[in-house]
């Protein structure tokens, strides 16, 4: 019977360990809208995670870019470790697009190419986060 405790209970532990492991990262719920001033709309709305399943999106580097000097996209190189504004500034400087240029090229145009998510200010700056859902 003990023998049966101590196996049940090391069984628990191990169950709730990979349990917290699997959903300890928690998903990104909005877009990061720090780097604005003065942000003149809500963040958008964006369940990093389910965006990525429902688009069948395996590759970082599909949303996360990186260029070369050249300005041309580098292949399987991502940029996933970086905030948009790393890169991006507020005011476009150079051949590096406005962050919010930038944003709405990479999300938007790719909605806009795939003929599916939203496309439209509200439907992704959304005041009351409860009915976006």
């Amino acid at each position: 019977m003990k023998k049966r405790t101590i196996f049940i209970a090391i069984l628990l532990f191990f169950s709730v360990f990979v349990f917290m492991a699997a959903y300890s990262q928690e998903d990104i719920k909005f877009v990061d809208n720090s780097a604005f001033a003065k942000p003149e709309r809500a963040p958008s709305l964006f369940a990093h995670d389910e965006h990525n399943e429902n688009a069948e999106l395996e590759e970082c580097s599909e949303c996360h870019h990186v260029y070369d000097e050249d300005g041309k996209k580098i292949e399987d190189e991502s940029s996933e470790d970086q905030m948009c504004s790393d890169c991006h500034a507020e005011k476009a400087s150079g051949s590096k697009l406005a962050l919010m240029k930038a944003f709405h090229t990479n999300c938007k145009g790719c909605h806009v190419k795939e003929k599916k998510g939203p496309v439209m200010c509200g439907e992704c700056h959304v005041n009351n986060p409860a009915a976006g859902k």
